[in-house]
C-alpha cells in the first residue's frame, strides 16, 4: 500500500460540451475540476461541434482552472479526433478521462500519444467495463487516477445500480488506488430527485475509501464537497493522533480514551498530506 500524497479532487462536475455559455457558467461553480464532456452526453451528430466549443473553452479558461476532457473510447473516430484537437491548440485540459477501458495498453498509448505532443495531462481512468476490473491493478498501475461508471458496468452485468450490485467494483477499485496511490473517484449519482440517497451513498464511498465524488448536476457539489473535502476538524484530529504517537516513541498511546498505535498514525499522516496537496492545488483561495 502506498501513502497518498498526491492531490486528489473531491468533486468533479460533468458538463455536456454542448453549449459555450453552459461550458463556462459551469465554471464558476465551486468544484475541484470542471470536465467537459465529449463522450456519452454528446450526441453523434454533434460530437465534431462539441470538440470545437471545448477547444474555444480550454483556451479561454483562467490558468488556475482545473479542467479535464472526457474523451471518447479509443478505437472510435470520435476518439481520434478528440486527440487531434487536444494535442494542436494552445491549451492542454488538467486531466484527460478516458472511457471504456479494457487494458492497460489502451492508457500506454494515450499517455504517449500526449508525450509525443509535449502535454502531459493526468490520466483518469472510467471504469465501467469488466475488463478493466478483473486487471484492475494492472490497469491502475499506469493511471492517475480511477472513476467509477456505475451504468455502463451495470448495463452489461444486466443489474440495477445498488449499493450491493456495485460494492464489488467499487472494493477493487479501493484497493487498486491504495496500492498504487492514486485518485478514486466514485460514479454521478442519477437519482437527482433524492437528496437523501445521495447523502448516504456519499458517506458509504466515503468510509469505503473513495477520495471524490463525480456529479452531473451543480446542486449536489455543496454535499459532496462538505463531506469529502478536508475539514479542518479532521486535519486536528490527524495531527492530535500524530502527535500522541510521537510522544510514545512509535508505541501505543492514549488518546482522548482510544487506543492509537502506528497504524493509526500512518492514517493520520496521509490524512494532513493529502489535505495539505488538496489545498495547494484545489482549494479556491488558491485561485
Amino acid at each position: 500500500m502506498t501513502d497518498i500524497a498526491r492531490a486528489v479532487p473531491r468533486s468533479i462536475l460533468y458538463t455536456p460540451a454542448l453549449s459555450l455559455n453552459r461550458v463556462v457558467k459551469a465554471l464558476s461553480y465551486d468544484a475541484d475540476v470542471h470536465l467537459m464532456d465529449l463522450e456519452d452526453s454528446v450526441p453523434g451528430p454533434a460530437k465534431a461541434e462539441a470538440r470545437n466549443i471545448c477547444r474555444t473553452a480550454l483556451d479561454n479558461a483562467p490558468p488556475s482552472a482545473n479542467i479535464a476532457v472526457r474523451i471518447n473510447a479509443l478505437g472510435t473516430i470520435d476518439a481520434l479526433h478528440d486527440l487531434v484537437m487536444l494535442c494542436s491548440g494552445q491549451t492542454t485540459p488538467s486531466f484527460i478521462v478516458m472511457s471504456m477501458v479494457r487494458t492497460p495498453a489502451e492508457v500506454v498509448f494515450l499517455r504517449e500519444t500526449f508525450a509525443s505532443a509535449g502535454r502531459f495531462p493526468e490520466i483518469y481512468l472510467t471504469i465501467e467495463t469488466v475488463e478493466a476490473i478483473t486487471d484492475l491493478d494492472n490497469v491502475a498501475a499506469v493511471a492517475d487516477g480511477l472513476i467509477f461508471g456505475s451504468a455502463d458496468l451495470a448495463a452489461t452485468l444486466g443489474v440495477p445500480i445498488t449499493w450491493s450490485g456495485m460494492l464489488a467494483a467499487r472494493q477493487a477499485m479501493v484497493l487498486a488506488s491504495a496500492r498504487h496511490g492514486i485518485g478514486c473517484i466514485d460514479t454521478a449519482n442519477y437519482r437527482l430527485s433524492e437528496p437523501d440517497v445521495l447523502a448516504n451513498e456519499i458517506q458509504c464511498v466515503k468510509d469505503l475509501g473513495f477520495h471524490g465524488k463525480a456529479t452531473v448536476h451543480p446542486s449536489e457539489l455543496e454535499l459532496i464537497n462538505s463531506t469529502l473535502r478536508p475539514c479542518e476538524s479532521a486535519l486536528l484530529a490527524a495531527s492530535r493522533i500524530t502527535d500522541a504517537v510521537k510522544a510514545a516513541q512509535g508505541g501505543i498511546a492514549l488518546l482522548d480514551g482510544h487506543m492509537v498505535g502506528p497504524p493509526f498514525a500512518r492514517m493520520a499522516r496521509n490524512t494532513l498530506q493529502s489535505g495539505k496537496a488538496w489545498a495547494a492545488r484545489f482549494s479556491r483561495g488558491n485561485s
